[in-house]
């Protein structure tokens, strides 16, 4: 019987690697509770990646960017609208029976 290649995970991109950890630091729950994350740039990150990110996260709707002196970042952005925002967020009262009433 031939031998069967193990599959090799493939490799992120820099630009891959730094948008899963800026999307990590945005996903966090201080910075979901605070509206507002504030991202760095490590040594190891190249210039195509970060400017990469930085125009992807300026494209996107609803964001402001701040520029730090040190060369970070910060990230706000606001509340959605009730119309947009997740189910789980609504609120809701108990009515006689114990049924949730939207």
């Amino acid at each position: 019987m031939a031998k069967q290649k193990a599959k090799q995970p493939q490799e992120l991109t820099p630009l891959e690697r730094l948008g899963l950890r800026v999307s990590s630091m945005i996903n966090a729950p201080i910075a979901q509770l605070e509206r507002q994350a504030t991202i760095h740039r490590l040594d190891t990150d190249p210039d195509e990646a970060w400017e990469g990110v930085l125009e992807l996260l300026a494209e996107t709707d609803g964001l402001e960017m701040v520029a730090n002196d040190d060369g970070s970042v910060t990230l706000k952005w606001e509340r959605p609208a009730d119309d947009d925002a997740p189910a789980d967020d609504r609120e809701f009262e108990m009515v006689d029976g114990g049924e949730a009433q939207f």
